[in-house]
């Protein structure tokens, strides 16, 4: 298989994260310097159907892109540490705290940054209006984290899984415009450092 990254963005480093939980090494690494435009390329567009970074291509040339698609996909072929849940209730809930962590929190923070930071115009054209919006929104839906944290020591189960991954790429890439969740959100920042010292936030 052959695992199209680009170092720094968020959705890249999800299914970088997964597959340093799981021990997945029998990986090869392109990386692209979307920057550059190398994710518009007529090439990579054959292959990835839209100029979206990550993409997985599989053995046989099928190619999928979508962090969550490809991480599940390698939950299916690594089924080990277990992430999207054993049972079909943890499943669901599991689904539910993703979804939530996704739509609510990282979505909106990661636009928050896409339509800030300078160093990112190239990529697309920056509407302040949009930036402020989605910062404010994703800062506020925090607080649903915080109270689910005070219950729980991880978002979806009783162990990391993949809502926490989702949760804290985003909040963390939110950083790059020196955004950072309230102190007051203890629970949160309990978690965030729990999140910290595992190996796949060195990515």
């Amino acid at each position: 298989m052959k695992l199209y990254d680009t170092p720094g963005a968020p959705n890249p480093r999800r299914v970088r994260w997964v597959m340093v939980e799981k021990g997945i090494e029998d990986m090869e690494i392109v990386t692209l310097d979307i920057m550059a435009g190398a994710h518009k390329t007529p090439d990579y567009l054959a292959r990835a159907g839209l100029p979206n970074v990550p993409a997985l291509e599989m053995d046989d040339g099928t190619t999928i892109t979508e962090s969550l698609a490809i991480c599940r996909y390698l939950e299916s072929r690594y089924p080990e540490p277990n992430l999207f849940g054993r049972t079909p209730q943890e499943a669901a809930v599991i689904e539910m705290w993703t979804r939530r962590a996704e739509m609510m929190v990282a979505v909106p923070l990661m636009l928050g940054v896409r339509h800030s930071h300078r160093a990112l115009a190239v990529l697309e054209s920056q509407v302040p209006a949009v930036a402020t919006f989605n910062r404010d929104a994703g800062l506020a839906a925090l607080a649903l984290l915080d109270r689910r944290l005070e219950e729980s020591e991880w978002l979806g189960a009783g162990r990391l899984t993949i809502a926490d991954i989702v949760a804290f790429v985003g909040i963390d890439f939110a950083r790059m415009i020196k955004l950072r969740p309230p102190e007051s959100l203890v629970n949160l920042g309990r978690w965030a450092a729990a999140m910290r010292s595992r190996p796949g936030a060195a990515l």
